[in-house]
């Protein structure tokens, strides 16, 4: 077996292509699109390369036949928060090979251990943890976009080869034509009606004071936390400037208490069901088909965070933005799901409310560490 670090534009294409070897008779799988994978490892293109650095490789067979690939980084805000410096992998690809599987593992924790790290958690994303992150165990059903999809075998490749849960993400479904029970209802009409309570659906033209609002309420909703890292500006509004082109204004509610910004509940349609017909490519063809797709309209939708500040916690804001949300798509007759992902276990309060919704189970990942001997 021969492996290769990413250095030129052919590499490049191989750790692209890898993914579509793996999954070539997978009708569940959806290939992302090759400019997003490449934005990952684009300094101009994804800010985390401002205080971190990463790196990438392929595997090929005696034959030349593309087998696999990982990638690896070290995102310098967080690599020292933990008991060991930590470093992530991910990007991983590979065919139903342990001997090949290792070998892409041994690469990610020998560049690792070069640059100082003494454990990696996988599989993770060089960016925020809303997209490709986490090893699928449960629920092998098309993914959403952004969201992690992978053989069962994987599994058996991180376990044995010592990679240990950290924690399970969830991601859970909802009938957007089942009413929410009553008694969800009920707190949420009262709550939207409070005095000094106001919901606003994000508008494009001012798309940077969204951002603000939303970094304010991000950052105290989770500095709570284990290893919890404020989010920036430039990240997040790098982040919705990419949801440009698929987000519904009217899908992104927030919520403030006498003019503070207080919850907000970020949802996107899904626009995996219109970027599978494209396999990636989004050339001017797969423009055209995208168009054709996005005026054809999607059946899903998908929650991809939710946040309030601590001081407003419990007051069921999180509930009148699902109302709000649902007096809007409700008359559409256009939506059947709304996927709520993903939940960390360690989130008590997000498990409960999503049981609160009568939400259902749709699948599992796990983020996994391993910590080098």
């Amino acid at each position: 077996m021969i492996l290769t670090e990413v250095k030129d534009k052919a590499t490049k294409k191989d750790f692209l292509n890898t993914a579509r070897v793996i999954y070539k008779n997978d009708d569940n799988w959806v290939c992302p699109l090759d400019n997003d994978i490449e934005a990952v490892f684009d300094p101009l293109k994804n800010n985390f390369h401002q205080y971190g650095k990463c790196t990438r490789w392929i595997l090929k067979n005696d034959k030349g036949e593309l087998i696999g690939r990982v990638a690896a980084f070290i995102n310098e805000k967080k690599a020292y928060n933990y008991e060991q410096p930590t470093g992530g992998m991910g990007f991983f690809e590979c065919i139903n090979d342990q001997q090949a599987a290792f070998m892409l593992f041994d690469a990610a924790k020998n560049w690792l251990h070069e640059n100082g790290m003494q454990a990696m958690d996988g599989p993770i994303n060089f960016g925020e943890n809303d997209t490709f992150w986490g090893l699928l165990v449960e629920g092998f059903s098309p993914p959403s976009y952004g969201m992690n999809y992978n053989p069962p075998y994987y599994q058996a490749f991180f376990e044995n080869y010592g990679f240990k849960k950290m924690y399970e993400q969830i991601t859970n479904h909802l009938d957007v034509n089942k009413p929410f029970p009553e008694r969800f209802y009920k707190i949420a009409k009262w709550v939207s009606q409070k005095p000094g309570y106001e919901f606003k659906h994000l508008e494009a033209k001012q798309i940077k004071k969204f951002a603000a609002d939303f970094i304010e309420i991000y950052n105290d909703a989770w500095v709570g936390f284990e290893n919890f890292v404020p989010i920036t500006y430039n990240t997040i509004l790098e982040s919705f400037t990419k949801m440009k082109p698929i987000m519904d204004e009217n899908l992104i509610w927030f919520a403030y208490v006498n003019g503070e910004p207080a919850s907000f509940n970020i949802v996107l349609p899904d626009a995996n069901q219109m970027l599978k017909p494209l396999h990636g490519k989004l050339d001017l063809v797969g423009k055209l088909k995208f168009l054709y797709y996005k005026w054809k309209g999607v059946t899903r939708m998908r929650a991809i965070v939710m946040g309030t500040k601590q001081k407003f916690q419990n007051h069921g804001l999180e509930s009148a933005l699902f109302i709000k949300l649902g007096e809007y798509v409700l008359p559409l007759k256009q939506y059947n799901v709304l996927e709520l992902s993903w939940v960390g276990d360690f989130n008590e309060k997000m498990v409960a409310l999503h049981k609160s919704m009568e939400a259902t189970f749709a699948n599992k990942h796990l983020t996994m560490r391993y910590i080098f001997n």
